[in-house]
């Protein structure tokens, strides 16, 4: 590896800019010494139609947007993500003074994604994401995005900067929490689904673009985006294949979030083992939480661990997958594969976003006290959900609905999907009896949620 692509690769750079926002983030935290949180949201509505304990949760939009505080950390986002994404650009050569006119007016469209997504009842059913998505799509689809906004569409920078982020959040003590439990119903499904999802989508259903079958596969099994996001990186998708496993993400996990505990609910199953079935097949770590919470708090604290065990696999896969492509898929008979190979196709982002885990899970957590990482986690959490923002309306300012209806190759990518995550169901639903109903083996502690 060059020395040169440390500072010039777009993978590195995200590693770097994700560090540089988690340090400043400790230290702001730990020391006291400033304030760094981001610009956020209240939850705000169009009406009155509320009860007083929902009310008490709303702040009026017009006192948000009066007050000097909010744009202080509105300020403080653009100028931190800006700074830093701009720096990015610079190090791999482009121009800066164009991506500085589109950042700003992509800046202004996540902030009109992120107020709308923060009223009452339209947060309630559907998280940022989608409305980022749609919004994008809105623009693309008709007034048509311009030439002089795409230099700030750089969807894959923002989202790999996000994880590298997000890694701080994903702690290894969450394994010790549910022990054998989580990690029975995480990781021995995951790997079998993602098999077989590609055994489906290759050999039953002919699927000629397989880097677009793995990624869908991960997207399923794992957590969505950031699974499609890594393993899409591995196996070298392009980008629409990219946009099109995250858009049937988000469609499908909006319904899971909706009508799974619904159903859960109907069939008359426990708040553990109903948080449990969520944790392991809504993609989305965020609609884990709403549809966990639908059922009860001690579903929503089962089903966030059960998720936390699974995100921590991301790394795992992404290196699994630049293994297989570059050994098997993309394999060229005339040279050997070697380590160079693999190393040069595996996404680097990912070594960042193990070592923010790593960080966080055996430094900051043993020398301070959970509160303190969990305050961190409040400041980080909204780096990496603006990130993510800024990915999701790249995302949709770049796709056209056309193209999408192309790609489905005959509704063959439906297909892959639906009958990969009732699978995924299926076997989650198993792995959910098999290990907490008390038939096999003892139910865990419930204190442990407390």
């Amino acid at each position: 590896m060059a020395k040169s692509d440390l500072l010039r690769k777009e993978d590195w750079l995200a590693v770097w800019i994700g560090f540089i926002v988690i340090a400043i983030g400790c230290v702001a935290v730990l020391t006291g010494w400033f304030d760094f949180s981001a610009m956020k949201f209240s939850t705000w509505t169009w009406g009155e139609n509320l009860n007083e304990k929902q009310l008490a949760k709303v702040v009026p939009l017009g006192t948000q947007l009066a007050s000097k505080a909010f744009w202080v950390k509105t300020l403080r986002t653009f100028l931190v993500l800006g700074v830093l994404f701009t720096i990015g650009i610079k190090l791999q050569g482009e121009k800066v003074s164009k991506f500085i006119k589109a950042f700003v007016v992509l800046f202004v469209i996540a902030l009109i994604v992120r107020m709308v997504s923060a009223e009452f009842t339209l947060n309630r059913y559907l998280e940022w994401a989608f409305w980022a998505l749609l919004i994008g799509l809105l623009i693309s689809n008709t007034v048509g995005t311009p030439e002089w906004l795409k230099p700030a569409i750089k969807t894959e920078f923002y989202i790999k900067t996000g994880l590298v982020i997000m890694g701080f959040s994903v702690l290894f003590s969450n394994i010790a929490k549910f022990g054998l439990y989580g990690l029975g119903i995480a990781w021995i499904v995951t790997p079998i689904v993602i098999i077989f999802m590609w055994w489906f989508g290759t050999k039953m259903l002919k699927m000629d673009n397989k880097p677009l079958v793995i990624t869908l596969a991960s997207a399923t099994s794992v957590c969505g985006t950031s699974a499609a996001i890594a393993t899409g990186a591995a196996a070298k998708a392009k980008k629409e294949d990219l946009s099109l496993a995250i858009s049937i993400s988000i469609i499908f996990t909006i319904l899971m979030m909706v009508f799974e505990p619904m159903i859960i609910r109907w069939a008359g199953m426990n708040q553990l083992m109903g948080g449990a079935l969520i944790g392991g097949t809504v993609d989305s770590t965020g609609a884990v939480v709403l549809a966990g919470n639908a059922l009860g708090p001690e579903a929503e604290q089962a089903a966030v661990l059960v998720k936390s065990i699974q995100n921590i696999l991301i790394g795992f896969i992404a290196f699994f997958v630049a293994i297989f492509f570059a050994t098997k898929v993309d394999k060229d008979p005339t040279r050997k594969v070697g380590a160079g190979e693999i190393w040069n196709r595996f996404p680097k982002f990912i070594i960042g976003f193990f070592v923010a885990s790593l960080i966080a899970s055996f430094i900051i957590m043993p020398l301070t006290s959970g509160a303190e990482v969990k305050a961190i986690n409040g400041v980080l959490d909204q780096y990496k959900n603006w990130a993510f923002v800024l990915a999701f309306t790249s995302i949709g300012l770049d796709t056209n609905f056309k193209s999408l209806i192309k790609q489905m190759q005959g509704g063959k990518v439906l297909w892959l999907y639906i009958v990969g995550q009732l699978f995924n169901i299926a076997l989650t639903l198993f792995a959910v009896w098999f290990l907490l109903s008390g038939v096999v083996f003892k139910v865990p502690v419930l204190d442990m949620f407390k």
